[in-house]
């Protein structure tokens, strides 16, 4: 079966105008152009499409979906299997969102007791798999699955105290590391202490602390622009700072 622009868009809950945008960028090309300049889709556009929009629920860019429709070695049965494991991950998310709420409701009149922990586990939940999704793949090819899944497990089961607690210690760190970059010194006393304090703000995920290991992530907020972008969105520059003073403060400095 074939489809114009305005029924692919009428089938598929998108605009008219959505369709014309991936034609001009690549992303989805119609099949054919008829002998009237009408845009004509078919299955297999059908079928790139569905793709597409998984794809955008999920929250990756376009640029991203591009590249991964577009490839060659692209296979569109692992990618419904992938997104069918995506979806049920979130609905997992969600449903104990939902039962937060459904306790909170509960609570609030006087039906049942909830504790702090519980109230703070969807949130978790919700942390572990927003991480999951930005870093997952770079930090289980250098740690492992089951030093991740040790320290996904460590976030869960975190009390109020223990959150609250290391989300000052992140305040500190920052702080701390815009005082020590202004002095320009990773082995001075500021940097140092910033370096102290991100190890003390590890050690609330990781199962267990080394060196080679803390040496190791400082390594990587250089080498992946991600971990670049957030440290140095403020100040070009620091995450290449905190990369030394941590090297300092490990031994690790080559």
């Amino acid at each position: 079966m074939e489809y114009t622009v305005q029924k692919l868009a009428s089938l598929a809950g998108v605009s008219t105008r959505t369709l014309r945008y991936y034609d001009e960028i690549g992303i989805l090309k119609p099949a054919r152009i008829n002998s009237s300049g009408y845009r004509i889709y078919g299955q297999e556009e059908v079928d790139r499409l569905q793709q597409i929009l998984f794809y955008r629920e999920l929250g990756v860019g376009l640029e991203s979906i591009k590249d991964i429709v577009t490839a060659p070695s692209f296979d569109g049965a692992q990618a419904l299997r992938e997104h069918r494991e995506k979806l049920l991950e979130k609905r997992e998310q969600l449903d104990l969102l939902i039962a937060n709420v459904d306790k909170t409701i509960a609570l609030s009149e006087g039906r049942m007791k909830m504790s702090n922990k519980e109230k703070f586990d969807g949130f978790k939940k919700k942390m572990i798999d927003e991480n999951e999704k930005k870093f997952g793949k770079e930090i289980r090819q250098k740690y492992g699955n089951d030093t991740v899944e040790k320290s996904n497990a460590k976030l869960q089961n975190m009390t109020e105290e223990q959150y609250d607690e290391v989300t000052k210690l992140a305040e500190q760190v920052q702080e701390t590391l815009v005082a020590a970059f202004k002095t320009g010194d990773p082995a001075g006393e500021l940097a140092q202490k910033a370096a102290d304090l991100h190890k003390q703000w590890l050690t609330f995920y990781w199962h267990e602390y080394s060196k080679e290991a803390h040496a190791g992530l400082a390594q990587m907020y250089v080498d992946d622009e991600r971990f670049t972008a957030y440290y140095d969105k403020e100040q070009p520059g620091t995450a290449e700072f905190l990369r030394d003073a941590i090297h300092i403060y490990t031994g690790m400095k080559k």
